[in-house]
């Protein structure tokens, strides 16, 4: 059965393609520095390995951020839809009820 390739092998493939064209990129010394401390700590086996890592861990942060604002939009979208059933409160007693589920999810006191 043949694999199909994901987000990551594509971009992986295109960067190595990209590099084969004689693709040249400076690197801010305290990048190039981190590249070499990466590279000292025996994690990766070269500069290209340490970039796609980064890429990696950026594509998953909009991965996250992605998901979190989709999951922002439908607490809205709840939100709307309850206000135009009539289904509100007023500002303090939706504030009350904020910091009470605050506190019990995070077991934040009052006090803090």
């Amino acid at each position: 059965m043949i694999k199909t390739p994901t987000k990551s092998d594509r971009l992986q493939l295109k960067l190595l393609l990209l590099i084969q064209k004689s693709m040249q990129i400076v690197l801010p010394p305290e990048v190039e520095a981190l590249v070499q401390r990466q590279l000292t700590s025996g994690k990766y086996q070269n500069a290209i390995e340490v970039i796609l890592a980064g890429i990696k861990l950026l594509e998953q942060q909009e991965d996250i951020y992605q998901a979190r604002l989709q999951d922002v939009q439908q607490e809205a979208r709840i939100g709307w839809e309850a206000s135009q059933r009539g289904k509100v409160v007023d500002g303090s007693t939706a504030m009350a009820q904020i910091r009470a589920n605050v506190r019990s999810r995070y077991g934040v006191s009052d006090e803090t």
